[in-house]
């Protein structure tokens, strides 16, 4: 007994001691949450906030996504002139340094209109460009078009938001279920109304009010939504090709507008702008990437190096080619030559076929030479005379 008291005196004694280190420590936790609390919005903001003057693109990212082609030399806008490095095999260069500045100067554009409150409405329907319109509009919480656009949208407005309600409603008595309890005809008429609707108006619904910028992907395909623009004077931010007018655009960007790729980088700077205005955080954009700073004359020699090994190839496998074909054509006239079989006569030398077709009987051999019978010799009297 004695030795139990003993213990439990030691147990009291070692956690009234053990009592006031917890406490600290628990003081300590209390004390050092705030601050790591305080810290995350600190690196959050860090993550937002970048340096105003770091480029939001560089001219490797844009050469590796085959930015840098136009079009044929045949089918170039004149007034393209200034933004063309140089044409490769009957095909235009352009000059991705003017294409990063012009990025750059869009992008700082863009947000500062967002930032105002402005909405942004991106306008695309080749077919390289409307996955890409989709999902950065959505991804940017803005309007879009990749289907159609419809004559009027925006000057016409007034008529384009009624049918835009119309389509809302429709959606609505779909969700409700009202559809099951409709008459079938007319709740088919009503489903095909909403399909017809939403093809191209899916994008703009939401819009009560005109936007305040446009990007489009190739206005030369997109004319009809540039010109209402332009009369809007709606500022209009266009991903331009060589076979177009840059003066048709408020702000041009030059670059390949047919590559999904280039395509898909461009919108998503763009796109970054409008999220960094909204306060978000860019996917795209200041990835900076070590050997980011080289000068486009630099990559377009090692860009012609590979160019160059490439037509090699490419002939080497011609020339493969053309002696495979060759070869393959002097079998097939060998066999296409007449087989002669032993023993075999021609069909035409047929004795039976002469007979039959000419309806005459078998000619008779020519006598030799030796059962001929000598002519006799006329005297030589006859002779004289």
């Amino acid at each position: 007994m004695e030795v139990h008291k003993n213990m439990n005196e030691e147990e009291k004694t070692v956690a009234e001691a053990a009592a006031p280190k917890a406490e600290a420590q628990k003081e300590v936790a209390v004390e050092s949450a705030p601050a790591e609390e305080a810290a995350a919005p600190v690196s959050q903001m860090a993550q937002v906030i970048h340096d105003p003057n770091a480029p939001v693109v560089s001219v490797k990212e844009l050469l590796e996504v085959g930015a840098h082609f136009g079009h044929m030399t045949r089918s170039w806008s004149p007034a393209f002139k200034p933004y063309i490095y140089t044409a490769r095999s009957g095909i235009h260069i352009i000059n991705l340094d003017i294409t990063a500045q012009k990025i750059i100067e869009d992008y700082k554009l863009l947000r500062d209109i967002v930032q105002k409150g402005g909405k942004v409405l991106f306008v695309g329907t080749k077919k390289s460009a409307k996955d890409a319109v989709l999902e950065e509009a959505v991804r940017s919480g803005s309007f879009y078009v990749n289907n159609r656009w419809l004559g009027g949208t925006l000057t016409n407005f007034k008529v384009i938001s009624t049918r835009a309600k119309l389509l809302k409603s429709l959606e609505q008595l779909e969700i409700d279920g009202v559809y099951d309890t409709m008459p079938k005809k007319t709740a088919i008429e009503n489903k095909k109304t909403q399909a017809k609707l939403a093809t191209t108006l899916e994008g703009i619904k939401e819009m009560r009010k005109l936007p305040d910028a446009m990007i489009v992907v190739d206005p030369k395909e997109e004319h009809n939504a540039v010109h209402e623009a332009m009369l809007l004077k709606i500022p209009v931010f266009a991903l331009i090709g060589t076979n177009a007018d840059p003066h048709c655009v408020t702000y041009p960007i030059p670059c390949n507008d047919d590559s999904s790729k280039a395509i898909k980088l461009v919108l998503g700077i763009l796109a970054d702008a409008v999220v960094e205005g909204k306060g978000g955080d860019v996917a795209y954009a200041y990835v900076k990437e070590d050997g980011d700073s080289a000068v486009f004359n630099d990559m377009i020699k090692g860009v012609d190096r590979m160019e160059e090994f490439k037509l090699i190839k490419m002939r080497i496998r011609e020339d493969q080619y053309e002696a495979r074909m060759a070869k393959k054509a002097g079998k097939k006239g060998q066999r296409m030559k007449p087989k002669k079989v032993f023993g075999h006569k021609p069909f035409g030398a047929s004795d039976y076929h002469n007979d039959h077709s000419t309806g005459n009987k078998p000619a008779t051999e020519a006598p030799k030479a030796d059962d001929v019978a000598p002519a006799e010799e006329a005297p030589a009297e006859e002779k004289g005379e």
